[in-house]
């Protein structure tokens, strides 16, 4: 497994097709994220604006291989072990941009409440905003293995369902990102650093489903 994470971390890095994610990523955030902002309303911004990338680049490392090179990689490790590899240097991917994001994030914001008074500890803020952004980093990858290739073949079906299920796994009512996020606005208002352990419990389990259900398909399309 280690040998096709690195094969298909090669080809992400390889190919540049990170760059238009990247590049969207750090503008939005340019946008969004002033110097001396309260830090947690920060890092919610940076957490939240991480999950349709997340989606984006497993849209990416799943289709970033030519079909002859794809079936020579699954017929010597499997379908499921090479879709699994494609997922997961997605999710690697995501996570080290998130987590760079949120250190710089926690540099320049002003570590005190929304009403600029009352002091946040920067170290406990970036922690919580680690977290935030590991929820939706998993529930972004769990998005894009659902909507991307072998569930969803056509790019005019795939992207459409991409965009609408990473804003639903943004503003939908009981999910991981939106309480995860949710709870770092409500924390810079009440001068509280959160600790969203149960949005990242909830997200490990979607996200897990969803890499399996899309792995297994994988299998079947390939067999």
């Amino acid at each position: 497994m280690t040998a096709l994470f690195r094969y298909q971390a090669a080809l992400l890095l390889r190919s540049q097709r990170w760059l238009p994610p990247v590049v969207l990523y750090a503008t939005v955030l340019a946008v969004g994220v002033q110097g001396g902002q309260p830090v947690l309303d920060s890092l919610g911004w940076t957490a939240a604006v991480l999950l349709p990338v997340a989606a984006w680049l497993v849209r990416i490392c799943v289709s970033g291989e030519p079909p002859a090179a794809r079936g020579c990689v699954a017929a010597a490790r499997g379908p499921a072990r090479a879709h699994l590899a494609c997922v997961l240097v997605a999710l690697a991917a995501a996570l080290v941009l998130g987590a760079s994001a949120t250190v710089v994030v926690t540099l320049i914001s002003d570590p005190a409440a929304s009403d600029h008074t009352t002091r946040v500890p920067p170290l406990a803020a970036g922690g919580s905003g680690l977290l935030a952004v590991l929820v939706c980093a998993l529930l972004g990858t769990a998005v894009g293995a659902l909507t991307s290739w072998p569930l969803l073949r056509s790019p005019g079906r795939a992207v459409p369902a991409l965009l609408l299920a990473a804003l639903l796994a943004l503003v939908a009512t009981g999910s991981p990102a939106r309480a995860a996020v949710s709870g770092l606005v409500t924390g810079s208002r009440a001068g509280t650093v959160p600790l969203p352990l149960l949005p990242l419990g909830a997200a490990v389990l979607i996200a897990g489903a969803a890499f399996a259900a899309a792995c297994r398909l994988s299998s079947r399309r390939s067999a």
